[in-house]
């Protein structure tokens, strides 16, 4: 993406530590996807540090290394092009990089879990950058701030918002002006780069709360329906008899006392999905739980004809028993399904937005449960109320799964990046 022209906020991130009435410590940038925060403080921080530092060691966090990468490390050769000479290690995972007559040193972290802090320890910094700080656990953002223990060290943050009671919205955005931090506050208009037609896409991909959140940038809770852009109109209807090539699928959600819910899905080569046919079965309306063996035998029956073109059936990770089962069959490949919940549910949003899944008038259970998958309200952080979620969530496995990684835009279809 060509920036021919920084916006005002822009280059105030760019350049705040050149400020010396106020002489920040830190700088937040929050607010809507795509509104070039992150290009204009890598700018910035690289500039500070080579105008201030020379063989120091710095920083640069994201959620995970390779979306750090992604998202700003390979960009930034770009960004820089003609300014700075940047030699990347991709093996050990750090950038030296000369500008202004300065070489320094920096080091990529991924903060995804709570025992991410670890690999951090011991480091001793002059400064860190965290690429959406709002996906990292506190304990990993406090050691990297611990460890900037160089004289003029400052930190730089960015994120897009999440739920108003997030530790870090709550200790560092509400108190930046106890952290002696500048807060600004982004939205798309501040990104000039972009046209008002792809201003309006963006706008069209999102409803509820990750709209509220990822285009007017507010911190908000999640309330209501979890997917309210579903509309059965649009996503429900007869399958066509006709489809491109593609793959067939079955997700599972596994339960004892709960309901089992299986669907059977066609993935096209153009990136839809079409749920053709489904199994819900409510052990507790039944009267008695199914086994294993009676759960694989409605499995079998739900591809029916299909049982040899099926390329994966994706099971919810806490079922081993059934896995082991499907597995000692020798009739599907089974695999865990990756359960990262809200992940997975902004990923569905979002292909259910581009009307890419598609839903026979058969699968009435999951039909019935769109209308009933609600956040909970009462919580403080983003969490579904576990009821009416089955469907969903085999729905949900299936995305997440395998959708992320065969659909062939899928990134373009995001937009909005991790």
């Amino acid at each position: 993406m060509m920036y021919s022209k920084f916006s005002p906020k822009q280059i105030r991130s760019m350049l705040w530590w050149a400020d010396r009435q106020h002489d920040y410590d830190a700088v937040i940038c929050d607010g809507s996807v795509r509104s070039g925060k992150t290009i204009s403080m890598t700018i910035g921080f690289v500039m500070w540090s080579c105008k201030n530092f020379n063989s120091e060691s710095f920083a640069f966090c994201g959620k995970t290394i390779d979306s750090l990468k992604r998202n700003v490390i390979m960009p930034m050769q770009k960004w820089l092009e003609g300014n700075a000479k940047i030699r990347i290690n991709q093996s050990k995972n750090y950038a030296e990089i000369t500008m202004n007559g300065h070489t320094n040193r920096y080091y990529f972290f991924g903060g995804r879990d709570e025992s991410s802090y670890q690999l951090i320890q011991g480091m001793t910094l002059a400064g860190v950058l965290f690429d959406e700080v709002a996906l990292m656990p506190r304990s990993f953002v406090e050691q990297a701030l611990a460890r900037c223990s160089v004289s003029g060290s400052k930190f730089w943050f960015n994120c897009n918002p999440e739920s108003p009671y997030h530790w870090f919205y709550r200790e560092w955005i509400c108190k930046h002006g106890e952290k002696h931090s500048l807060h600004l506050h982004f939205t798309m208009d501040d990104n000039y780069s972009l046209s008002s037609a792809v201003k309006e896409r963006y706008e069209r991909m999102y409803s509820g709360v990750f709209y509220d959140r990822y285009i007017k940038g507010l911190w908000v809770l999640a309330d209501g329906l979890v997917y309210p852009m579903f509309r059965k109109s649009v996503h429900v209807h007869e399958i066509p008899e006709k489809l491109p090539s593609g793959e067939y699928y079955i997700s599972v959600d596994y339960g004892t006392l709960n309901p089992t819910s299986m669907g059977l899905w066609y993935l096209t080569s153009d990136g839809h999905a079409y749920r053709i046919r489904e199994s819900y079965y409510d052990a507790r309306k039944q009267g008695f739980s199914r086994t294993d063996e009676e759960h694989y035998r409605e499995l079998v029956r739900l591809a029916g004809n299909l049982k040899e073109r099926i390329e994966y059936v994706i099971v919810d990770p806490s079922a081993a028993s059934f896995i082991e089962c499907i597995r000692r069959h020798q009739d599907f490949a089974a695999i865990k399904a990756k359960n990262d919940v809200l992940d997975g549910i902004r990923n569905t949003g979002t292909l259910l937005k581009a009307q890419r899944l598609h839903f026979s008038p058969e699968c009435k259970d999951t039909i019935r449960e769109f209308g009933l998958y609600c956040w909970d309200e009462k919580a403080k952080e983003d969490k579904v109320i576990k009821e009416n979620d089955h469907a969903m969530d085999d729905m949900r496995y299936f995305v997440h799964t395998i959708m992320r990684h065969n659909v062939p835009d899928f990134l373009e279809i995001k937009e909005a990046g991790e």
